[in-house]
């Protein structure tokens, strides 16, 4: 190496050593901490004539809402228990009264991208794709065999009930084909066949799709809010609200009371009241020699009651003692907890 080369990995040396890569004893700076000396910028000023649209927090915080607090533990907190079915994706079609939607146990933001894309390898053009709200809208479509009418679809993308979970309703709607206008779409499908027939169609499409891997980084509060909110108040009994009707809340409800050590005894809809018994799974399990001996069943017995209530902004659900009264909050929050995790 000539003196020429030497001088200049030299100066080239000193002069990083005052730029902040280097520590003062010559090796790389340890950079984890910066964080914490971050200053908050303001926000980027776009000019009128430009679209502002693609600027956003693609990782958003969502605020905590006053009336919740945090629970307090000994130790590291347990995570939220899954249901059962969360390991093996399942799609299937379910029914309340006229209602009908597809159920997935993947999340919105993996199921949005797979519609989108199964529209597409069907020749089916959307003409409008609303991520915040879960919409996808198709144009109007021409069937064969049908030449009185016109067809369009929307699909309403949003989170289910389950954890992380998705639930797809569509809507049908038809004109003549001498009147394809742009009128408001329908409160209800105009040809509930029609629905079934997309439903099941697309319920399909999903449970063989292989593009399952696919998520979308941008659509990661697609649908709006969940649809089953954690409300622990500082000052009263924690419970559930289900973003729901009462109809559908009930239906979801006695659905998961048969679940996670629950079993439903008695049930009175009028008083919105499920008389159930809570034994934990890991008491229910025998002994290794149970299997060779016979045994009376065991009665249970009522030890929980579960009130639901219908307050205008959702139904909430509360669990109580046996007697009606209430329960200590840790409690509660335990047994609300194995109420969530199977809720459908």
């Amino acid at each position: 190496m000539n003196k020429k080369h030497l001088v200049l990995m030299i100066a080239m040396s000193s002069g990083l050593t005052g730029c902040g890569i280097f520590g003062d004893d010559g090796t790389f700076r340890n950079r984890s901490g910066d964080y914490r000396h971050a200053r908050e910028l303001p926000p980027i000023v776009v000019p009128e004539r430009l679209d502002d649209d693609t600027i956003g927090q693609m990782y958003p915080v969502p605020p905590i809402p006053e009336t919740n607090v945090l629970e307090e533990y000994d130790g590291v907190p347990r995570p939220q228990t899954l249901s059962a079915n969360n390991l093996t994706e399942v799609v299937k079609i379910q029914n309340l009264g006229e209602q009908r939607w597809i159920l997935s146990n993947r999340g919105p933001s993996e199921i949005w991208p797979r519609i989108r894309n199964i529209l597409n390898r069907s020749g089916i053009p959307a003409a409008k794709a609303e991520a915040s709200e879960g919409i996808l809208e198709t144009t109007w479509l021409e069937f064969k065999g049908d030449d009185t009418y016109n067809h369009r679809y929307r699909f309403y993308i949003q989170p289910g009930v389950q954890l992380n979970s998705t639930e797809i309703k569509v809507l049908h709607d038809r004109v003549t084909k001498a009147d394809v206008s742009k009128e408001p779409w329908p409160e209800a499908s105009v040809d509930d066949a029609r629905e079934q027939e997309m439903v099941e169609i697309l319920a399909n499409a999903l449970a063989g799709d292989a593009t399952s891997g696919t998520v979308s980084l941008l659509a990661q509060s697609i649908g709006g809010e969940e649809k089953v909110e954690f409300i622990t108040p500082a000052v009263a009994d924690p419970y559930l609200l289900m973003k729901l009707n009462l109809e559908r809340g009930w239906a979801s409800l006695a659905y998961s009371l048969n679940k996670g050590g629950f079993t439903t005894i008695d049930q009175d809809q009028t008083a919105g009241i499920f008389y159930v018994n809570f034994t934990p799974v890991e008491e229910e399990e025998d002994g290794w020699f149970s299997g060779f001996f016979s045994s009376d069943e065991k009665t249970l017995e009522v030890n929980y009651q579960i009130k639901l209530h219908d307050s205008g902004d959702g139904v909430e659900v509360r669990i109580l003692d046996k007697e009606g009264l209430g329960l200590e909050r840790q409690e509660a929050i335990k047994l609300l907890k194995h109420v969530r995790a199977n809720l459908s």
